[in-house]
């Protein structure tokens, strides 16, 4: 009786795949175009558009490199 493992462990989805329709990539840029466009269409205040910028860079940042990239580090095997 073989007593080591020689089936592959079974592979992640791809992470947008698991993901519901308002947090796919392209709701999370439509979502952030609109808020900085509406805040700056309505309001034409840089000081209050500009930190709002800012904000939806680093949320763009966060949820569209950083949470990807460490869904698929953790995926792969560990030597």
């Amino acid at each position: 009786m073989n007593s080591t493992p020689s089936a592959k462990p079974p592979e992640q989805p791809p992470f947008w795949s698991l993901k519901p329709w308002w947090c796919q990539p392209w709701s999370i840029i439509c979502t952030g175009v609109l808020m900085v466009s509406g805040s700056w269409t309505l309001l034409h205040r840089l000081w209050i558009s500009l930190p709002l910028a800012i904000g939806v860079l680093a949320w763009w940042l966060m949820f569209l490199v950083l949470v990807p990239a460490v869904y698929r580090s953790a995926a792969e095997p560990n030597p």
